[in-house]
């Protein structure tokens, strides 16, 4: 049972990448959930047709174009007979009416008589009810019915409420005797409508619709929509949305695959951390969820969407390789969903490509703006240059689509608040916030620069060499500068505890017994912890506070105990940094140049002798002691860090000539 939850345990990591994976695709879906594909060819009227030659698989008619159907259909309307039926009753109660408006109105007996007898004239002739359908009922042709029998006429031999005066009449009198039959005048429209057919000729099974390379007419183009629908109509009566569901969640899944099989040939950390695999998930579906969106509102506007955010990000968070995979791997998920998809993943592909080549080496953010202006051209170049090989000039060129690739790159300035967001959330430190903090400018340097001068210096100089040594041997050098800029921020809490800071001649370390002495030296670790936390510090900067001695001793204070006590048992936990030991080449760059830059300082006799001895001798010190064991460093690297800080520590601290002083002979 024990072993079971334990297997069950170690594989939790995988667990939870595979839950994302699922997760993930499930809601991909999700979002494009009513996305029917439609057959769609690559054309447009006057240019020429690139792909191979177009047969006909099956007959299908000739539709007529948009423009002459909706002219027959408007004749049909317009020719349709209209249908009234005879209503003997009104009359009587429209005589009612006139009753009761008699009494309403006050009618004088002259008022009654004038409007008695031209009630009568208009029911001799009958009042007809216009239909609000039908507002040129005078083009009509009408039957009226009396029972079975139908007799035709025209709507002017009757009299309507257009051709009466008196409002008494219209609105409070007559009842209308000819009535109008919607239901029958709709079958009549109907009747006719259908004798329209769309089709002017059929193209039989096997012919040529259109060679490679032929120039494209208005009359090609009618036979290629009239190809697409009949290819759409046949796709949708055996449409079947759990096998298109099934089929699009195989793509998902085979394209995630692939970009996992990179990640695990290349041996990339990102999958020995969940929350980076969260990080490149919930990018993709970020990417997913805006692009289903603009779907869902215009299809015509899903360039408009900030695909190039995916590549930024990822290429700020990691490398230029896992940004362009996982671009790669964004654009064929959603290729797949939208339509017009070979051109939709072309522009991605390479306007892709382009930010993820200008987002290399960001000095600031203001660099931005110019990833938005390099998207906003790859955008536009390519467009012109699809119009110039289609049509072969520039006239047909919409100046819409230029207006879409600018709003695109303005929203590509997203990226910069979601590199916040997603530092925050995900716990994960980009090289613009280390660059941010590089500067000493900042509270917590400033700081150590007022309280403890000399662990400031100390500090810079450990940046720089730290700095260069990672630049030599591969790593990520700004890291490594950072981390040597704060690694000793600690001693703030007590800086004269350090001989660096002591220029008034007093050490309280010489009252001091030697465990005490040793517990003030390594408490400077614990308080930079602290101090990291109050000026919020990334985890990545205070690992080389909590690093930089590793499991050392304090040799100076744990040697003199040792030498006045030969023979006592020496709880050597007192005089230990707590650790742990670095555990990247970064870490170990700056432990060991921290501890060479400080062992040359107290040299009485700098010359290229003693400094080489001396770095050699700290190097091999920190090998033997283990302390470079949990770090991928090389031999190589070890051999090149020891040549660049033999060169270095003597370009510091070579001996200088003795300038004479005033008053000297």
């Amino acid at each position: 049972m024990k072993k079971t939850l334990s297997d069950t345990a170690s594989h939790l990591p995988d667990l939870y990448k595979i839950a994302m994976l699922i997760v993930s695709i499930a809601l991909i879906l999700l979002m494009f959930p009513h996305q029917r594909q439609s057959v769609k060819y690559d054309y447009s009227l006057g240019g020429f047709w690139n792909s191979n030659d177009l047969y006909a698989t099956f007959d299908f008619a000739v539709l007529q174009d948009a423009a002459t159907h909706e002219k027959e259909l408007a004749e049909a309307k317009s020719k349709c007979t209209l249908y009234f039926e005879e209503d003997s009753s009104a009359y009587y109660q429209a005589l009612q009416q006139f009753n009761k408006a008699v009494s309403d109105f006050s009618l004088s007996a002259q008022q009654q008589r004038k409007m008695r007898k031209t009630l009568d004239s208009i029911y001799r002739k009958g009042y007809i009810e216009l239909p609000a359908e039908m507002p040129d009922i005078e083009k009509h042709s009408i039957v009226l019915l009396k029972g079975n029998v139908g007799s035709e006429h025209k709507a002017s031999e009757y009299i309507s409420a257009l051709d009466i005066n008196d409002s008494i009449l219209v609105d409070h009198i007559l009842v209308p005797n000819i009535i109008y039959d919607k239901r029958r005048t709709q079958l009549e429209l109907d009747s006719r409508l259908s004798q329209i057919g769309r089709g002017t000729d059929i193209v039989p099974t096997g012919s040529l619709i259109i060679a490679k390379g032929e120039y494209i007419t208005a009359e090609k183009v009618n036979v290629l929509k009239s190809l697409e629908a009949e290819n759409t109509q046949r796709f949708l009566e055996h449409y079947n949305p759990t096998g298109k569901y099934i089929g699009q969640a195989l793509l998902c899944l085979i394209a995630f695959i692939a970009l996992y099989m990179f990640m695990k040939n290349t041996n990339h950390p990102i999958l020995e951390d969940n929350k980076k695999v969260l990080l490149v998930f919930t990018t993709i579906l970020m990417a997913s969820a805006a692009t289903a969106f603009v779907l869902h509102v215009n299809p015509d506007w899903v360039l408009i969407v900030p695909l190039c955010i995916v590549p930024i990000l990822m290429r700020i968070f990691f490398d230029m390789r896992v940004a362009l995979y996982i671009h790669l791997t964004t654009v064929i998920i959603l290729g797949n969903m939208v339509p017009n998809s070979y051109e939709f993943i072309f522009y991605q592909l390479i306007t892709g490509m382009m930010s993820i080549i200008s987002v290399k080496d960001f000095g600031n953010r203001s660099k931005f703006f110019v990833v938005c202006i390099v998207i906003f051209f790859s955008y536009s170049l390519i467009y012109t240059a699809g119009i110039l090989s289609q049509d072969t000039n520039l006239q047909t060129l919409n100046p819409e689509r230029y207006a879409t690739f600018f709003v695109n790159a303005l929203l590509t300035l997203l990226a910069h608040p979601l590199i916040y967001l997603f530092e925050r959330i995900f716990g994960i430190t980009t090289d613009l916030t280390l660059q941010e903090i590089a500067s000493t400018n900042t509270p917590a340097l400033r700081e150590l620069s007022r309280k403890a001068p000399g662990t400031f210096q100390h500090s810079m100089q450990v940046a720089n060499i730290s700095e260069d040594l990672i630049s030599e041997i591969g790593g990520n050098a700004l890291l490594a500068k950072v981390g040597g800029l704060y690694h000793d921020i600690g001693k703030i809490v007590a800086p004269l505890n350090f001989t660096e800071n002591q220029n008034s001649g007093f050490n309280p370390h010489d009252e001091l017994p030697y465990e005490e002495s040793a517990q003030l030296i390594t408490q400077h670790v614990q308080d930079g912890i602290t101090l990291a936390h109050k000026y919020h510090l990334p985890s990545i900067v205070t690992d080389f506070i909590r690093t930089h001695h590793g499991t050392t001793y304090t040799g100076y204070f744990y040697a003199k105990y040792k030498a006045e006590h030969p023979n006592e048992r020496i709880d050597e936990e007192i005089f230990r940094y707590p650790g742990p030991r670095p555990y990247s080449r970064e870490t170990a760059v700056v432990m060991i140049s921290d501890s060479v830059e400080a062992a040359c300082k107290s040299l009485k006799n700098a010359d290229k002798e003693h400094i080489d001895k001396l770095v050699e001798n700290i190097v091999e010190d920190k090998i033997r002691l283990g302390q470079l064991s949990n770090c991928d460093l090389t031999f190589d690297d070890i051999t090149k860090i020891e040549k660049m800080l033999k060169s270095k520590m003597q370009s510091i601290y070579h001996a200088r000539i003795s300038y004479p002083v005033k008053g000297d002979n």
